[in-house]
């Protein structure tokens, strides 16, 4: 098993907080690190094991993938990915390599040692998933089996206080999914102009509140953990609002998430990609666990699987184009009642599936 245990490169992206999305995303190349190193250096993770979601599903689609590599772009604690090798090898469908990518290094600790015994060689990456035609390409591999991505923050995230994505318990107001670098969500929160972060708010949490809850974070200024931020929030939503529901600081804590770790800007650029580098049968995967990020998945599935795109109105096809992917989930499926029981977490959970077509020139692939 190999680790890279430099730091992720950072996107050289002009971040936008007015949601314009960047034409490319063009990172440094990622430097060698050679072919095994010591473990990564991290606090020990205090969280409660991460449960995967939906992991029967998840591995029962991708062991239909052909034989080749799989790729589980967000690896986490690697519940997902040592499910999946299982499956495939119950299945008889070799897998050549994983390759585990994972933008948070406390995660690939995790992943390192569940994956230790792994039925296929396991190639950890500290990167973020936008990096996954470079990365494919530094490893000389060309087409691949499988892609999952497992989309949102993890137990490792939201219960371990200093890490400052929960509104439940007192920590810094940081909200890094890659803490090695990058602006926190206390920068975003005491630097930004009230009408920016009202937009913000808006537009990545769907908070219809946004302005009210912007004006009172820039009275409060400066708030530097997270129970502050919350209980700023809580107190600018109508009391109404807040008897009912989840707690009123959700929407909020989701947008300055999303914001700081590029996440929308990240899917939208990785999701072509994924399809693209796919094998004919290969399969990509995606759970997503908000309204957001699934249509961000929809409609990537939607746009690989369309067959003419000409105008209406032309009395024949003229772009010639054939769809490049079947899609699998008519509909995204959800966790069974039984799995949200077990696994609250789960409840918001939409798995969606495509399978790449035969390439209609029959030529082979690496």
């Amino acid at each position: 098993m190999t680790m890279e245990t430099r730091r992720a490169p950072r996107a050289a992206v002009r971040r936008s907080w007015r949601g314009r999305a960047p034409a490319s995303i063009a990172d440094p190349p990622l430097a060698s690190t050679g072919a095994t190193t010591g473990p990564l250096t991290v606090a020990p993770s205090r969280s409660a094991p991460h449960v995967p979601v939906m992991v029967d599903r998840v591995a029962s689609l991708l062991a239909d993938a052909p034989d080749g590599t799989v790729v589980d772009c967000t690896v986490g604690g690697g519940g997902h990915a040592a499910a999946v090798l299982r499956a495939r090898a119950a299945r008889g469908r070799p897998t050549s390599r994983l390759v585990a990518i994972d933008r948070d290094p406390d995660a690939l600790v995790e992943a390192e040692a569940r994956l230790a015994d792994a039925p296929a060689p396991v190639d950890l990456v500290h990167a973020r998933y936008d990096a996954l035609d470079r990365i494919l390409d530094e490893r000389g591999i060309g087409r691949v089996a499988g892609v999952l991505f497992d989309l949102g923050i993890s137990s490792m995230h939201v219960d371990r206080p200093e890490r400052g994505f929960s509104y439940r318990h007192e920590g810094p107001l940081d909200m890094r999914m890659d803490p090695t670098g990058g602006p926190t969500a206390a920068d975003l929160v005491n630097t930004l102009e009230r009408g920016a972060l009202a937009h913000l708010i808006r537009r990545y949490g769907e908070e219809r509140f946004a302005h009210r809850v912007a004006a009172a974070i820039v009275r409060h200024r400066p708030l530097r953990t997270t129970t502050e931020l919350a209980e700023v929030v809580r107190a600018a939503v109508p009391a109404a609002t807040r008897r009912h529901g989840p707690h009123p600081a959700t929407r909020t804590f989701q947008a300055l998430r999303i914001a700081v770790n590029d996440e929308l800007v990240a899917l939208e650029a990785a999701l072509p990609v994924a399809v693209d580098r796919l094998l004919p049968g290969g399969i990509v995967v995606a759970l997503a666990y908000q309204s957001l990020e699934d249509r961000l998945v929809k409609r990537a599935f939607a746009d690989a699987a369309a067959a003419c795109v000409c105008p209406p109105g032309l009395p024949v096809c003229a772009c010639g184009r054939s769809p490049v992917v079947e899609v699998l989930t008519r509909r995204p499926e959800r966790p069974d009642p039984r799995e949200v029981a077990d696994n609250p977490r789960a409840r918001s959970a939409r798995l969606r599936a495509a399978r790449r077509l035969p390439d209609r020139s029959g030529r082979s692939h690496p």
